[in-house]
């Protein structure tokens, strides 16, 4: 290849280009197709990573310390009282510090200046695992799902997203689908769309990737003749409890439900969610929220959660084959 990825930190899709995301997504396709045939290379032997959690996660986790293990490298899990970074030692410091120690760093917090310091002062690949402005990784995966099932080029694609746009997956999957080229509408209350800032400047980059991006208030007309039909959790990891009632009033409207699915006038569009979904009353926050609220469902009904056109899980195996294309890529 003519670019060169090795060295560089993911800490927000938009530092990279097009070029550069088709290219993790091939090397994703075909670690995957290793994996499954039991031929895959070790390129990360003798590296050693750091994964530093202030935040709680499931598959980012499982996906960093799974992809390592099967590149033959080396991982230490940091959580949130195993550091004293920002308490007693500054993030620089820090950063300096595991620096020297470590080949990589992947970091899942709070803000994005966070991650961005990290990559500054400790001079190794840092990945953004989360932050409450990105989710790359998380869009990576998407993107590998949707190629896989969309039948179609990714251009040629349609998207929606309904709910909360203003945080981490609303920004990183409009930033990823406009790269891409895609059809890609945000379905919101105008009070939860993308920053207008962004949103500018994702208009003037699809000007030369065909992007078409539209924001839209209403669900039945956003998702007309979408092919995957997109959803997040209604309050983030940070937020206060409170806000639950706010949301639930302002959101409920957009709920991926059995009406909405068939609105796409496509038979086959897809269901997409990034994990945990609250669907049914088999969660404690399921279980309090129905107490409050009278709700056994929020952001998706579980018949379209548990129906043919859900393909949340293979999004979710997809976060480990694409986080080990970036570790790959930038590392390997």
């Amino acid at each position: 290849m003519s670019f060169n990825l090795h060295n560089r930190s993911l800490l927000d899709l938009i530092e990279f280009t097009p070029r550069d995301i088709r290219y993790l997504l091939d090397l994703a396709a075909e670690l995957k197709r290793a994996k499954a045939a039991g031929n895959e290379l070790q390129r990360l032997k003798g590296k050693n990573i750091a994964l530093i959690f202030e935040k709680a996660s499931t598959r980012t986790r499982c996906a960093f310390e799974v992809a390592v293990h099967d590149q033959g490298g080396h991982v230490t899990y940091i959580d949130p009282v195993s550091s004293q970074m920002g308490h007693k030692e500054s993030i620089k410091d820090t950063a300096r510090v595991l620096g020297r120690f470590f080949d990589g760093i992947e970091y899942r917090g709070f803000h994005q200046s966070m991650v961005e310091e990290l990559a500054r002062s400790s001079h190794v690949p840092v990945w953004n695992g989360l932050t409450d402005e990105a989710h790359p990784t998380q869009v990576l995966a998407d993107l590998l799902t949707m190629q896989e099932f969309g039948e179609k080029p990714l251009h040629e694609l349609s998207i929606c997203y309904l709910g909360d746009a203003r945080f981490n997956m609303g920004c990183s999957l409009l930033i990823g689908a406009t790269q891409m080229g895609m059809d890609v509408r945000i379905c919101s209350p105008v009070e939860l769309q993308p920053p207008a800032e962004l949103v500018a400047r994702m208009r003037e980059l699809a000007s030369s990737t065909g992007a078409r991006i539209t924001l839209e208030a209403a669900p039945a007309k956003a998702v007309a003749g979408a092919d995957f039909l997109y959803t997040d959790v209604w309050v983030s990891m940070g937020e206060a409890a409170e806000v639950w009632g706010q949301r639930i009033e302002q959101l409920l409207s957009y709920q991926v439900n059995t009406a909405l699915m068939q609105a796409t006038c496509k038979p086959r569009s897809r269901f997409m969610h990034c994990l945990p979904a609250f669907h049914n009353l088999e969660t404690e926050v399921g279980r309090d929220i129905h107490a409050r609220f009278g709700l056994s469902e929020l952001e998706v009904t579980d018949e379209v959660f548990e129906s043919d056109a859900s393909i949340v899980f293979t999004q979710a195996e997809n976060r480990l084959h694409t986080i080990k294309a970036v570790l790959v890529a930038t590392l390997g």
